[in-house]
């Protein structure tokens, strides 16, 4: 049974565990011990590791594939966290990693179509720290012969993880002529397509982790608040919005694309369980439990 690690252990990593347990030997690195009886529970070996203290990462355990499921420090314009933990990987060589990164890498792209073969060009630091970490992990993979596979990820959304108090607290959407597009993929979705990234990615490859069913972020609302039965968002022009939002939610209305998932289904074979965010939404409004109306989407 290969043994595999996994850095960053949240919400993907609790589902992929979830989803292929008995299939491999899971180590998961986490930060706070007091989080390891929760990981042995999903028969998960815990790691006590923090990639901002290099030191915590010298008894690494050999391991066959690693999830690199951790995001960069909130400032600078590199990744140190990507850089401790390959020179810790670097004495005792997995066969293959994957990382999580995000589709900001792209910047603004005008609402155009865009394919893995299309150079970055982040805007805003959070991207710029993910490209470092890219360009990291294939420099790394090509050097020293591993297959790294990254996967670019957009809105991941899940039925507890929905923009529910943005649409009760009314902040207001664009226009549709305003309007950014933005793409998503499913949680669950997005833990199975790591798991066959790591086994059938071809080396030093990117990936759309993506569904293929791009939206303008205002429908996108629309719908979520439909599927709930609450009031839809105000539209507001652009330069009203520039005025009433924050500069966080203004920061992803002002990045535009729709992202090609081609590759990831005919190199990846992925058979979506959601290949569309309206199929959680019909789902839920089929079975209203099926929803946590407190929960947020999380936004790469």
């Amino acid at each position: 049974m290969k043994r595999i690690l996994i850095v960053g252990f949240g919400d993907v990593a609790e589902r992929l565990v979830k989803r292929y347990a008995g299939q491999a030997a899971f180590v998961g690195m986490i930060r706070r011990p007091e989080r390891a009886d929760a990981l042995r529970a999903l028969g998960v070996t815990p790691y006590i590791g923090d990639l901002d203290q290099p030191q915590s990462l010298r008894r690494l355990p050999r391991v066959d594939g690693v999830f690199h499921f951790a995001p960069p420090p909130g400032d600078g314009k590199t990744d140190p966290r990507t850089a401790h933990l390959l020179h810790a990987l670097g004495r005792r060589k997995p066969d293959a990693l994957v990382y999580i990164s995000t589709s900001g890498v792209y910047g603004n792209c005008g609402g155009d179509w865009v394919a893995e073969t299309r150079p970055v060009a982040p805007v805003n630091g959070r991207a710029v720290r993910r490209v470092d970490a890219e360009r990291q992990l294939r420099a790394w993979g090509q050097r020293h012969g591993v297959q790294v596979n990254i996967l670019r990820a957009p809105g991941i959304y899940a039925a507890d993880r929905l923009p529910l108090d943005r649409i009760r607290r009314g902040t207001p959407a664009l226009v549709a002529e305003d309007d950014s597009y933005t793409n998503h993929i499913h949680a669950d979705d997005l833990a199975r397509l790591a798991w066959v990234a790591l086994f059938r990615g071809r080396s030093q490859r990117v990936y759309h982790a993506v569904d293929a069913h791009p939206l303008k972020m205002g429908d996108w609302f629309d719908s979520c608040a439909d599927a709930f039965q609450l009031p839809r968002p105000p539209r507001v022009e652009r330069a009203e919005a520039e005025k009433v939002l924050s500069e966080a939610l203004l920061s992803f209305l002002r990045e535009s694309r729709q992202l090609s998932n081609t590759r990831t289904t005919r190199e990846l074979r992925l058979k979506y369980r959601y290949p569309t965010s309206n199929d959680l939404l019909r789902e839920i409004r089929q079975t209203p439990d099926a929803g946590n109306p407190a929960g947020q989407m999380t936004l790469f």
